[in-house]
């Protein structure tokens, strides 16, 4: 489970430094899709892994208001505490934690129950899933966009 949010990550760092080539009103610019730019889109993919990870250990989630998230620095510190914060509720990692059950209550009061396996391919995904909104803006800028080939990756 770690090699892919490793992979995530490696990812994720050649993005923020795509980003450091681009304008910050290009970053924050609102785009159509995704989280609606692309500082906010990267935020989004590291506040839901925080999220979900903050919920498996039982801690308190940590609440942040997106509209404060105005520069690089802001989501590339986010990042930094989180992988962290993943990377020490993954090192213990064994088989028997992948079908551990989270319960979680939404806002409407419906229960719904995940094992921890699911939520960590979850996490995975839909980081994945953003990357690819972020190539979408990066070929609309006439930028190349990072790679996430992870066959060619180390």
């Amino acid at each position: 489970m770690l090699q892919m949010f490793l992979y995530n990550w490696q990812v994720r760092e050649d993005w923020f430094k795509w980003c450091q080539n681009v304008s910050s009103e290009e970053l924050i610019k609102k785009r159509v899709g995704g989280m609606g730019s692309i500082l906010h889109n990267l935020y989004h993919v590291i506040d839901c892994e925080q999220i979900w990870i903050n919920q498996m250990k039982g801690s308190e989630v940590i609440v942040s208001n997106l509209s404060t998230i105005t520069e690089l620095t802001n989501v590339i510190d986010f990042s930094t505490e989180i992988k962290q914060l993943t990377t020490e509720f993954l090192c213990p990692w064994d088989s028997q934690m992948d079908n551990k059950i989270l319960n979680i209550t939404n806002r409407n009061g419906h229960t719904f129950s995940f094992t921890y396996g699911k939520i960590l391919r979850h996490i995975i995904t839909h980081e994945i899933h953003h990357v690819g909104q972020l190539s979408v803006w990066s070929r609309e800028l006439d930028i190349k966009p990072v790679s996430s080939d992870l066959l060619f990756r180390d």
